[in-house]
């Protein structure tokens, strides 16, 4: 196993993974199975739905008699004191030519005269557009907004919106074209200014960044792949993934590195070093990765099918980056030798430090070991009152974790935009004059034409309901169709705690009747994203305790490791919901962002506590526990500490997307990892080791055997 870990960094195995790497990444490019894998992408909400939920069983129906998923588009016109003539008859001329513009799209329906609200200050024109999930239904929105609603179409004073659900969609294309590309050149950009810093080298980030570009290619190749095998993947997973990719790859780049760095200061053959730093830190890293991998699958037991499918992707993404950082980088940098850590090169025992810079360096370099430097200060301040540092940790997460308190889930589909698009502005400008939900009818699907007025009745009686039409809108074979419209904006919580009441009226007076359209999925959505959370939380807990069992071969360690990183989530989202009510002004947050935000950090959290702790454990079977902390900790500090910043500034980056649900994922990720980095990693798990002792190991028995000493003698003599 070890000489297959560090194969690449071996004189001929560097060259077989360089090449196998390029054959990979190329094919997959000429394939062109990157472009593929985005092109796969399932935006739609009900494409998200799982089989069983009620609003997708009444979508089957519906597009049988409709002959597919269709969207309607709503054209909105509104003045406050009354529309005058002039304005009914722009209406009019805007019919004819929003009628032209629909004829020369073939996914269209005509649009149906205009309808105007009882106190005559607005109209709407309505048609549909059949779903296809891609842009062919976004063209003929944008025509229709440059014909009708564009500046200094509409006559002053009147004001002219076009929403409605394909509306809503097209805002969603837009905010999001072009942002992946946004997304990487933000995170890469980031990245490279962060590894400048970290290795204070103005060419060795070169190295680690094309290592995870080749990641992040194979990824989206392979990823075509799970596409092909039915996963669901969206623009949000795909987002995460590439950030997950970006991150993690950097991070297990930076540990790899660190490692590499501390043997090429002890031996003069590259390769020697990097095969000691890949069979020494090498089994931690994968550890690590599979743990984040382990954890994300979980997430393929989720009822929401986007969640779902961010479990393969997800763990896809982290896999590839583990293998890319293990064979890849170690094969690319023995390649291309100590050079490009200039001007601080690290030079073997009998190499000499060219330079004055390269002197000071190397002085200063030697002082930061097991016994130096600032992580060895802060294990021994923690070490001098363990108890007092530990409750005061445990006290300081406490406090950020009452902002629970405020903790909502009023974001719903009519608020998820950072910023204000047209289809919202048209929404509010219905609502004024118009049931909320006349944009968006719920539609109540009948086994027979003849249980239609009998289920219109019962709907019209449901408190939230504003109008029921007389008669279906579509009937066949499967079945009839009754539009329901209700009170409030469709894709609101009010809407949604209708659905319900509605579902147990239509039933009593149709048996088998079923409540479906755009406001029953997102409320079907919303409660399977509450089941998911509170059925995958616990299980995805058990899952990492039981990885961490066997890797640290202790039951007292990972319960303790668990706990820290529950408690850095917790506070982790207190935080956040202060900062989104107080700071942003967010409605609140969807329902699955605990469960996003526990599978990431919980997950991330784990990865720098599993390498501390295997440091810590090689260590301790040296020197003992209480010294083996501190040695661990002041060796692995510093790069657990920039591995974490790059993580954090890597999903940070979420935060340029357009969506409050990314944005809001990216905060608390961020600030859950440097929360994890700055104080349960360096301060509250050290604080636990030191006050329990050899007793965190339990039940293994962790001593320091007699040639662990001896192997540490010639180190402490050097330190010296």
């Amino acid at each position: 196993m070890q000489r297959l870990l560090t194969f690449s960094g071996s004189r001929r195995g560097k060259w077989v993974v360089f090449l196998a790497w390029i054959a990979l990444v190329g094919g997959g490019m000429a394939a062109g199975l990157p472009d593929k894998f985005t092109e796969a992408e399932e935006n739609t909400s009900t494409s998200f739905l799982p089989e069983d939920a009620e609003s997708t069983r009444a979508l089957q129906v519906t597009e049988r008699l409709q002959d597919g998923e269709v969207a309607p588009a709503v054209v909105v016109y509104r003045r406050a004191g009354g529309l005058t003539p002039a304005d009914r008859r722009e209406i009019a001329r805007d019919l004819g030519e929003l009628n032209r513009i629909s004829a020369r799209h073939p996914n269209t329906t005509p649009f149906s005269p205009p309808q105007f609200s009882r106190d005559g200050t607005a109209a709407l024109l309505r048609n549909e557009i059949r779903e296809s999930g891609d842009d062919e239904e976004v063209e003929p929105v944008e025509d229709y907004r440059e014909a009708v609603s564009a500046e200094g179409r509409a006559p002053e004073g009147l004001e002219v919106k076009v929403g409605g659900p394909a509306g809503a969609w097209a805002d969603f294309a837009k905010v999001g074209e072009g942002i992946d590309g946004r997304l990487l050149g933000t995170a890469v950009a980031l990245v490279i200014v962060l590894l400048i810093l970290i290795y204070r080298s103005p060419t060795f980030w070169f190295f680690p960044i094309l290592a995870v570009a080749f990641a992040e290619i194979a990824t989206q190749s392979l990823g075509y792949g799970l596409t092909e095998l039915g996963v669901t993947v969206n623009g949000q997973s795909s987002s995460i993934m590439s950030v997950l990719v970006i991150g993690a790859g950097t991070d297990y780049a930076l540990l790899l590195v660190a490692r590499y760095r501390e043997e090429l200061r002890r031996h003069e053959d590259q390769h020697e070093a990097m095969q000691i730093a890949l069979r020494r830190a090498g089994p931690a890293i994968v550890a690590s990765g599979l743990t984040v991998s382990m954890a994300l699958l979980v997430l393929m037991l989720a009822k929401v099918n986007g969640t779902a499918g961010l479990g393969p992707t997800g763990a896809l993404g982290v896999t590839v980056a583990i293998v890319a950082m293990i064979t890849f980088l170690p094969a690319l940098l023995t390649i291309v030798g100590r050079r490009p850590f200039w001007p601080l090169v690290p030079f073997g025992p009998g190499g000499a430090a060219r330079g004055r810079v390269a002197r000071r360096f190397a002085a200063r370099t030697r002082a930061a070991d097991e016994t130096h430097g600032a992580w060895r200060r802060v294990g021994e301040f923690v070490a001098a009152r363990p108890a007092r540092v530990g409750l005061g940790g445990l006290a300081v997460l406490a406090a950020m974790a009452l902002g629970l308190l405020n903790f909502s889930t009023g974001l719903t589909s009519s608020d998820r935009f950072t910023g204000t698009v047209e289809s919202e502005e048209a929404q509010d400008l219905i609502a004024r004059a118009f049931p909320g939900g006349a944009a968006s009818p719920t539609e109540i699907v009948v086994r027979s034409r003849a249980d239609a007025p009998r289920v219109a009745a019962a709907a019209a009686r449901v408190p939230g309901v504003a109008e029921v039409s007389p008669e279906p809108v579509a009937a066949g074979p499967p079945g009839a169709v009754v539009a329901a419209f209700l009170e409030d904006d469709p894709f609101s919580r009010a809407a949604y705690d209708v659905i319900p009441r509605l579902r147990d009226a239509v039933r009593a007076a149709a048996p088998g009747a079923l409540v479906g359209g755009r406001t029953a999925v997102e409320a079907d959505l919303r409660d399977a994203a509450g089941d998911d959370t509170r059925t995958l939380i616990p299980l995805a807990t058990v899952v990492v305790l039981l990885i961490l069992v066997v890797l640290l071969r202790a039951l007292v360690a990972p319960v303790l490791l668990i706990l820290t990183v529950i408690a850095s989530l917790l506070a982790a989202l207190g935080v956040g919901a202060v900062v989104f009510d107080v700071v942003f002004g967010f409605p609140g947050s969807e329902p699955s962002l605990p469960l996003f935000a526990f599978i990431f950090l919980v997950a991330l959290g784990v990865d720098y506590n599993i390498f501390l702790m295997a440091r810590v454990r090689e260590e301790a079977l040296r020197s003992g526990t209480r010294d083996g902390m501190l040695r661990g900790l002041a060796v692995t500090g510093g790069v657990i500490t920039s591995a974490g910043v790059v993580l954090a500034g890597t999903f940070a980056v979420l935060g340029v997307m357009p969506l409050i649900f990314l944005t809001q994922i990216g905060f608390v990720v961020a600030f859950g990892v440097l929360l994890d980095t700055f104080l349960v990693r360096s301060v509250l798990v050290p604080a636990l080791a030191f006050s329990l002792g050899p007793r965190i190991w339990w039940p293994s028995r962790l001593e320091p055997s007699p040639a662990g000493v001896a192997a540490l003698a010639p180190l402490e003599r050097e330190a010296a």
